[in-house]
């Protein structure tokens, strides 16, 4: 079901990885932003938005992972964005995320999975401001709406998950860059939307901004993170990854 986290946004929230689906009234209708997970999750959030009563004016996806480039045909035939970068690189490896799709989730329509198209910069119908980055993967983006205090972060800032470096070159000093640009935005934003985990409001989102530039500083001295996300046994292969990454700058 879909919880209201902010005038005119919503958050549901699937069991996959705890992946959070993003709804935003905009000025013309409803704004999807990461929707998914797999075939029953794209059903209910579209049972969801017949209750709400308005239409689906367009799509947006924070950065080109698979689990963030699904749709659904009865969110409707409108315009699907992310940003220049993150939109050529969902085309360039659309076959590669079908498949990655196909065998984390079911019940999936492929046909529609990753059709993104490059976000205008005035930002069309997609309301607030952008702010991209670089961090975790290429054109990865947040979305400030600072009328509401709300800032969607994508897979930014997860209480669930400890940040995960893409596998580009120098991304400890690429992510750091990216959390300063965050903590510019929270600070005109009371709710933080992640991608995976839960909603943080107030106190919370700078202690998430605060984690999260511990554990990326530690990697940058070579030492490890004291990070209670840590005890998540099924997260110590991301994190080795993280410290190869880190080490070999």
């Amino acid at each position: 079901m879909l919880n209201q986290v902010a005038d005119g946004v919503w958050v549901r929230q699937s069991e996959w990885v705890w992946s959070n689906a993003i709804v935003v009234r905009g000025e013309d209708g409803l704004i999807l932003v990461d929707p998914g997970i797999d075939g029953s999750d794209l059903n209910q959030l579209a049972d969801d938005l017949d209750r709400l009563g308005l239409p689906v004016a367009a799509g947006f996806s924070t950065h080109p992972h698979w689990d963030h480039l699904l749709w659904h045909s009865r969110f409707g035939d409108v315009p699907r964005y992310a940003t220049p970068a993150a939109a050529h690189a969902a085309s360039a490896a659309r076959e590669q995320g079908q498949k990655m799709a196909a065998d984390s989730a079911s019940g999936i329509p492929l046909e529609l999975f990753g059709l993104v198209t490059p976000l205008p910069a005035d930002g069309g119908p997609v309301p607030g401001e952008i702010v991209e980055h670089q961090a975790h993967a290429v054109g990865h983006a947040a979305v400030l709406l600072a009328d509401r205090g709300v800032l969607l972060v994508g897979d930014m800032l997860s209480d669930v998950l400890i940040p995960i470096l893409d596998r580009r070159p120098g991304q400890v000093g690429v992510y750091e860059a990216a959390l300063d640009r965050l903590d510019e935005a929270a600070r005109h934003a009371s709710v933080l939307v992640p991608g995976h985990g839960a909603v943080a409001e107030g106190p919370e989102v700078a202690a998430r901004l605060a984690a999260d530039h511990a554990y990326i500083d530690a990697l940058r001295r070579g030492e490890e993170p004291a990070d209670a996300r840590l005890s998540q046994d099924w997260l110590s292969g991301t994190h080795q990854s993280n410290l190869e990454r880190a080490r070999g700058r």
